[in-house]
């Protein structure tokens, strides 16, 4: 047995050290041709939806819509964390942008995904993203709060825990800290003019009642198809029978960065909408590796410390295993259970 199989680190230098130079290599070309890409699919699904109210077409352009939202959503993540080009200001403006059809404000976004879900990811009390809740919490809850935790924690209610806890709570109810209160109020009010703007072009296209019709085809629907598939990709990240949550006192960057995500493989084509987001791993032990070189960096870190990486394809059965396993958490033993 070696050194790296028999010791568990507690921090991130060791995998750190075994990423190639060249998975930090950014591609300011390559990005733009990226995002390019995606808003000329959203356009043209726009246009598509903007032309017709028939829901044969109406369903696969929505559907599309979603997905592109979430591909956009996707790069403005990376342009958040720096990742997707060298040029700060270029980040900057990039990740407002793309978030925009999401409906994020990319202040608020980047304090509780890059401060707080990123430090402190799998931590009790801590990581707000999908903390689970204990047996002794579940007993506690109103009867109301137990039906929402068996939707939410359910095969189908991604869509619904995200929407609420992190877009509803964290985006839109959030009080800022003060020290980001005002680029925070800023992003706030982008995002409010961009929807208010959407609203009112489609009204003075179409009248009162048809505007709001094609707000809700362009807006509405695409965005909640969009925390779907987005509360959906967030679930698969972090949540599995064979990954614990941590007591406060016995957390680490290791465990959480490292034991706490996956590695997940889509089928060919997967990547024009997820942009590798699903190779995650690498992503949250090093938040500067731009999205299209995660592979090369994730195949590096399982090479090294197979023993403790999460790798497998995306598969339907592994879901439907994790949500039905998946329900309650206690975090001494790091065992889930069912209700």
């Amino acid at each position: 047995m070696t050194a790296t199989e028999s010791v568990t680190p507690t921090g991130l230098k060791t995998v750190l050290d075994v990423i190639p130079e060249h998975c930090y290599d950014r591609s300011t070309l390559r990005g733009l041709l990226l995002l390019a890409r995606d808003f000329t699919v959203y356009g043209l699904t726009l246009w598509g939806l903007a032309a017709t109210d028939k829901f044969y077409y109406l369903i696969p352009l929505w559907l599309v819509a979603g997905l592109i939202v979430s591909g956009l959503f996707i790069l403005g993540h990376d342009a958040a964390h720096d990742a997707l080009f060298d040029s700060k200001r270029l980040n900057a403006v990039i990740a407002r942008l793309a978030m925009l059809p999401s409906l994020h404000a990319t202040e608020q976004w980047v304090f509780g995904h890059n401060r707080v879900h990123h430090g402190h990811t799998l931590r009790q009390g801590m990581d707000f993203v999908w903390h689970p809740a204990t047996r002794e919490q579940f007993d506690e809850f109103s009867t109301f709060a137990r039906l929402r935790h068996r939707l939410e924690w359910s095969m189908f209610g991604a869509g619904a825990y995200y929407t609420r806890e992190v877009w509803w709570n964290k985006m839109v109810m959030f009080t800022p800290p003060k020290r980001w209160a005002k680029a925070m109020h800023r992003d706030r009010i982008l995002v409010a003019v961009f929807a208010l703007a959407f609203v009112v072009l489609c009204i003075g296209f179409a009248g009162v009642a048809g505007g709001l019709w094609l707000a809700v085809k362009l807006l509405v629907i695409p965005f909640v198809l969009f925390c779907q598939s987005i509360g959906w990709v967030v679930y698969v990240q972090h949540i599995a029978p064979e990954i614990r949550w941590w007591p406060r006192r016995e957390w680490n960057r290791y465990r959480g960065q490292v034991e706490g995500t996956t590695v997940l493989w889509g089928p060919p084509g997967w990547d024009l909408f997820f942009h590798w987001i699903m190779v995650h791993l690498p992503h949250h032990v090093d938040m500067r590796i731009p999205c299209y070189k995660l592979p090369d960096a994730a195949r590096a870190i399982q090479a090294e410390r197979p023993q403790d990486v999460v790798e497998r394809s995306i598969r339907l059965r592994d879901y439907l295993r994790s949500t039905k396993n998946c329900k309650l958490h206690d975090f001494e033993s790091g065992v889930w259970s069912t209700y």
